[in-house]
């Protein structure tokens, strides 16, 4: 049969068996196998352990959070930005096998309250703000709200009344006798919930994805070892810890295997993720796009030296091309990796090799993860497409969440009774099995009966001089059902008009593709990690423009 006109099929096929094990017992044997390598940097905090050390201090967290009298699969929250307590806190309660639930920073108080509520939180660890908000004052407003929250452990040395501090924590489970701890760890397995992510949807209330030891200790296994790290590798994490990606990708991708955490700040600041990486001698650099294009564009990027690194992941939202060039090039990451995925997936399904070619390194998603299957299908009638076919991507295998926590008629939505999670995701498999992600479902914009992805006329747009970045998204018209419109923050020093863009691309790209409308704009609207909010850039594209009255058309 012909490979390209196979179906669109893959299944990670693997010699490497899949861990039956916690994360607590993972984390006990590299530490028995590398106790002197350095763990853990936070180099705000001025923190730094040896893998000997970070155990010791997880465990006495652990035994604290016994001390506090938190049962197995009892919800324990943690709303911080990125430190050394956040990490702490993760392998903590997978020891005592309380659930993790992570709250987003950015949250306000309905947010806060709604997460806390759902996930029916009976212990949160909070920082006492982050930038301009107090979350003390916060968590206040919404306390009567919250039966179940009969525990707050404050990090920092200002401790209000009626609550714990994190040092009292520590001091607590010292007094606690380690059997007891060892004790608790012998009651867990490895497919128990240890983990509460909720995942920011465009409408409604976020979904609290529910996942496992098994599903996210083995991700960070093979997503480490698809960055071909050892007990040598430092790597940098200034993405949120709160997100997969620091959690997952970052913190279990290093463990996994006994490399460094390293953070830089309590948020991603370039300035201060460029001198972590000389000050440390990183090997590795995560980051969304937005965080690599702020790096390369510093004004002081040539002042630091980045020949440490090597290698890295992009992920979160798609790539673009001369983006991933630049960070090849000029920040001597030859084996940068590319993972794609969703938190619903523990999170990553896809990820670049660095022994791929070129073309496939730079314009793909990578192949499938060892143990995990993959098929891209109608998303009209379900049926599987033939390679190279847009379609709905869907996931199975060890990488599939729990559920969404508490909510079995959203887990039914997304998880169809042969097991495969419907990601929403319009991708494309090629004859050799890399994945290409077109975009979002509810993203395809229709003009006029034709299918326009919008990435593909972002990755066109990249190519003009004076665009640093770009985003391209759908408005309602009343005479072709919808039009492209286009959000671009230029470089600085360069200048364009809308009417300059459209002609450059005029005899380049089907006319259809053109946007006919320009928006130019220093930053776009995202989540705290990074990811494009296309939904808000369609909503305010509507008042600016006056295009109501196109969006309250009726539609079959």
């Amino acid at each position: 049969m012909d490979r390209v006109s196979e179906p669109s099929y893959v299944h990670g096929a693997s010699a490497v068996p899949l861990l039956g094990e916690t994360i607590g017992q993972n984390l006990d044997r590299t530490v028995a196998r590398v106790p002197d390598n350095q763990a853990l940097v936070s180099v705000h905090q001025g923190v730094r352990l040896s893998y000997a050390q970070f155990h010791a201090a997880v465990e006495v967290v652990a035994r604290g959070l016994l001390g506090l009298g938190v049962e197995a699969g009892e919800r324990v929250g943690i709303w911080s930005p990125n430190n050394a307590e956040w990490v702490i806190l993760q392998y903590a309660t997978a020891k005592v096998g309380a659930i993790l639930v992570n709250i987003n920073p950015a949250y306000r108080t309905s947010e806060l309250a709604f997460v806390l509520g759902q996930a029916g939180v009976s212990t949160l660890v909070l920082a006492p703000g982050f930038r301009q908000a107090d979350y003390l004052d916060m968590l206040d407003q919404v306390a009567t709200e919250l039966p179940a929250l009969g525990r707050r452990v404050v990090l920092g040395d200002q401790v209000p009344a009626g609550a714990m501090g994190w040092q009292e924590l520590g001091e607590g489970g010292a007094r606690v006798p380690l059997g007891r701890l060892r004790a608790r760890e012998g009651l867990l397995q490895f497919d128990d919930p240890i983990n509460i992510q909720y995942t920011s949807g465009t409408t409604g209330f976020p979904k609290g994805a529910t996942l496992s030891h098994h599903n996210i200790l083995n991700n960070g296994l093979f997503i480490g070892a698809g960055c071909g790290y050892s007990g040598a590798d430092r790597v940098c994490i200034p993405v949120p810890l709160y997100h997969c990606f620091g959690m997952v990708l970052g913190n279990l991708a290093c463990t996994t295997h006994g490399a460094a955490m390293i953070y830089p700040a309590e948020a991603f600041d370039p300035e201060a993720t460029l001198a972590a990486v000389q000050a440390e001698g990183c090997t590795s650099l995560y980051g969304v796009p937005t965080m690599f294009i702020a790096a390369l564009e510093h004004p002081r990027f040539g002042d630091y030296d980045l020949s440490s690194l090597r290698t890295g992941i992009m992920a979160g939202s798609p790539c673009p091309v001369e983006v991933m060039k630049a960070v090849q090039a000029d920040m001597h990451m030859e084996e940068v990796t590319i993972c794609y995925g969703m938190t619903e997936t523990s999170p990553v399904s896809f990820q670049t090799a660095t022994g791929d070619p070129v073309d496939k390194r730079v314009a793909t998603v990578g192949r499938i993860h060892p143990h995990v299957e993959v098929k891209v299908v109608d998303p009209d009638n379900g049926r599987v497409v033939p390679r190279g076919t847009t379609g709905e991507l869907c996931t199975r295998g060890y990488v599939v969440m729990l559920g969404y926590w508490n909510d079995p008629e959203a887990t039914a939505e997304a998880i169809d009774p042969a097991g495969w999670m419907h990601t929403g995701d319009l991708a494309t498999l090629d004859g050799d099995g890399y994945a290409n992600i077109v975009g979002r479902s509810k993203d395809m914009v229709i003009r006029g009966g034709e299918n326009i992805y919008p990435r593909e006329v972002e990755e066109f747009l990249y190519q003009h001089p004076a665009i640093s970045d770009i985003q391209v998204i759908g408005v309602p018209d009343a005479r072709y059902g919808e039009e492209l419109c286009a959000w671009v923050r230029l470089k600085d020093g360069h200048t364009a008009s809308g009417e300059e863009l459209a002609d450059w691309c005029r005899g380049k790209i089907a006319t259809y593709k053109i946007p006919r409308y320009w928006r130019f704009v220093d930053a776009f609207p995202m989540t705290v990690t990074g990811k494009i909010q296309k939904y808000k850039m369609r909503q305010t594209s509507i008042t600016e423009l006056k295009l109501q009255n196109a969006a309250d058309t009726p539609t079959a």
